[in-house]
């Protein structure tokens, strides 16, 4: 696929118009679509102060900006985006609705158009479901802010066309990202795998081994940029709980994946986080200082976070949801960790995480802390993961 390829966006959110500049940056026209015209005249607007900034600081020319601006076309109504080859949706998270958008958008475009939906968490099989032709259907989920993070999972349904992953793996590479491809499970790759980072913590939280600050202080001596309760509060404590609920009800509520009232109080409350002034920390009157701790306070926290995350990295793994090499770069590109999970288990061994899960199972008596059989396996006959 070239720069002559005419590309839709439709969903004039963040995501959206982020996803309209990287796509009108790699050369495509690209229409953006929005049911409410207010939504894409400010999108178009704030784009184009973001094409000014990087003129600004010498990251683009004046002239090119001006190209790429004049790339980006509104469209108010379906039957404007007849001549795009690649649609792409970042609407709310609604399987019914994405499916009643795809039928609508069949009526509409060439039969060889493809439809690409940006969803996070729900089945790409089962928007795809709704469409005449489910095999043009394929998964493209950007991270946010989609023009500064090169992450993208490609995820091909259950009948998308063999052909539709490769294809659009080369594209987002022309785009400048950096693909993975994955197979349809819930969460995909970095969905599935991060909520440990998110739900271990809480819930050493609630049972009172440590406050948050303290937490989030021991995630980042090890190198995480954010810690997990800073980082619930920068994604939006709504977001983040919604996303783990689906894929706990998507996975056939595991218990690993099992939500916390700790998150659905502070939903319920309005604490959103930053965007609501309020979280887990207070951002009204400035963010609360999240000091530095000791290595033997930060050692025992970071274990147990460490421990499950990597668990989930080796059942991803086990379970063929993309290779070992996407899994650790998944999760370096799309929310930053400071190194893969699999390599990080292999610098201390598949043993010494087995022997953590194995203590808090016997501990918990819980499920939830399970090894995966593919950690068992390296830990039994000391091999590695990567």
């Amino acid at each position: 696929m070239d720069s002559s390829l005419n590309v839709a966006v439709i969903g004039a959110g963040t995501m959206g118009s982020g996803i309209a500049q990287v796509a009108a940056q790699a050369g495509h026209t690209t229409f953006l679509y929005d049911t409410r015209k207010e939504a894409v005249d400010k999108a178009i607007s704030a784009l184009g102060k973001t094409f000014d900034k990087l003129v600004e600081k010498g990251k683009l020319t004046s002239d090119k900006a001006n190209e790429i601006r004049a790339r980006i076309k509104p469209a108010t109504e379906l039957k404007e985006l007849a001549g795009c080859g690649l649609v792409i949706e970042a609407i709310i998270e609604d399987l019914g609705i994405k499916k009643k958008l795809f039928a609508e958008l069949e009526t509409v475009l060439d039969q060889t158009a493809i439809l690409a939906t940006n969803t996070s968490s729900l089945s790409v099989t089962a928007i795809a479901a709704g469409c005449a032709k489910p095999e043009r259907v394929v998964g493209l989920h950007f991270f946010n802010p989609a023009p500064l993070l090169p992450l993208v999972e490609v995820v091909p349904g259950l009948v998308s066309d063999p052909a539709l992953a490769p294809r659009m793996y080369a594209l987002m590479q022309a785009w400048g990202k950096t693909p993975v491809i994955c197979k349809d499970t819930p969460g995909f790759i970095v969905n599935r795998v991060a909520r440990p980072f998110y739900g271990e913590a809480i819930r050493i939280y609630e049972e009172g081994i440590a406050d948050m600050p303290t937490i989030d202080a021991a995630m980042k001596s090890v190198g995480f940029k954010m810690g997990p309760f800073e980082l619930m509060d920068l994604i939006g404590n709504d977001v983040n709980f919604t996303v783990t609920k689906t894929v706990w009800e998507a996975f056939f509520f595991d218990q690993r994946y099992k939500p916390s009232f700790t998150q659905q109080r502070q939903v319920e409350s309005g604490r959103l986080g930053r965007k609501s002034g309020r979280g887990y920390y207070r951002y009204d009157q400035g963010p609360e200082q999240v000091q530095e701790q000791s290595t033997a306070v930060s050692e025992p926290i970071v274990e147990r976070i460490l421990a499950m995350l990597i668990n989930e990295a080796s059942d991803a793994l086990f379970w063929q949801v993309a290779s070992a090499a996407d899994i650790d770069l998944a999760m370096t590109k799309g929310v930053n960790y400071p190194k893969g999970l699999l390599t990080w288990a292999d610098e201390l061994g598949a043993s010494h995480w087995l022997a953590i899960l194995e203590r808090l199972q016997n501990l918990y008596g819980e499920d939830r802390y399970r090894p995966s059989p593919l950690l068992r396996q390296a830990a039994q006959t000391g091999s590695r993961l990567r």
